[in-house]
């Protein structure tokens, strides 16, 4: 038995298939297929019923040993990364995602893990919360930055989600508003405002529960681009909302040109930024190393 030959029959269960099996790996299908027929004859097992139709599928005894073996590759990189620790040089790659209204949080962390670790190739991308979580999931990001509220806790139980920072939702408004001279508003003012809608998942709930609770709401335009809805604003066509944490030092909000103010007689539901990881995907120590940056920077701008 070999270790190509576990990384073999993993793949295959992970693709349903031989030949795109043979593809990512880098290797020829008749190599795969070969390999496995020899792993089934030395361990008396069939692991595979090849298909026409369906492809490679696992047989109950193969989801067993499969199951097993994926396991055993996880403790093998496991063993090396820790190998690789005691050396004063580490290596390889760190693939982040986060959500647009976040990736000024990245910038400090980023700067600081690259300093402590020049040979770690870091690649960094913007995309929704549920496309950060489908990459999540098959294992082509190694952690995404997202919003957290409960309910999103509750249906993933395959998922690790960390919160960083809590906080709520405020309004945000042109200095030049006269909702900036005041120190709160409540839904029903809300309500009567145009609202420029940011869209992002956690967002667009908080629009839809006050709009279930106070009516319709006047909502100018949506957009994903931030920077558009912040012109937007600082031009005095709408008002915006958002979690505190992600616009706390924002240029626009630490000059005074957009102004924070509270929402009142409202009971919002908890929100939080963080990160989302797969409970099944390798948890690799350049992710560790990056999160414990990550996590110091963090309670430093929360002071």
């Amino acid at each position: 038995m070999h270790i190509e030959q576990l990384e073999y029959i993993v793949k295959v269960a992970e693709t349903g298939s031989i030949s795109i099996a043979a593809e990512k790996l880098h290797v020829s299908q008749s190599g795969i297929s070969q390999s496995i027929t020899r792993l089934e004859d030395e361990l008396g097992v069939k692991l595979f019923t090849r298909h026409r139709r369906l492809g490679a599928v696992p047989t109950p005894e193969g989801k067993t040993l499969i199951k097993k073996a994926y396991e055993v590759l996880v403790r093998l990189q496991e063993f090396k990364e820790e190998a690789q620790s005691f050396n004063s040089v580490i290596s390889g790659n760190l693939k982040l995602s986060s959500i647009p209204g976040f990736m000024l949080f990245l910038l400090e962390p980023l700067s600081s893990f690259k300093n402590a670790f020049p040979n770690v190739n870091i690649e960094i991308s913007e995309k929704s919360t549920q496309h950060i979580i489908e990459h999540v999931e098959n294992n082509q990001i190694d952690i995404g930055l997202i919003t957290i509220y409960e309910e999103l806790i509750k249906k993933r139980n395959d998922l690790r989600f960390e919160v960083i920072l809590e906080g709520e939702m405020k309004v945000y408004v042109s200095k030049t508003s006269p909702l900036a001279l005041t120190k709160s508003i409540t839904p029903q003012q809300l309500m009567s405002q145009n609202v420029i809608l940011y869209n992002g998942d956690y967002v667009k709930r908080f629009a839809n529960d006050l709009i279930s609770n106070f009516g319709p709401m006047n909502i100018l335009f949506t957009s994903d681009n931030t920077e558009v809805i912040k012109k937007a604003i600082l031009e005095g066509l709408g008002i915006s909302f958002g979690p505190d944490f992600s616009h706390k030092n924002d240029p626009y909000v630490v000059s005074g040109d957009i102004v924070p103010i509270d929402i009142i007689n409202y009971e919002q539901e908890k929100i939080g930024v963080g990160w989302v990881r797969s409970e099944n995907n390798h948890f690799s120590i350049n992710t560790k190393r990056f999160l414990e940056h990550f996590n110091f920077h963090s309670r430093m701008q929360a002071y």
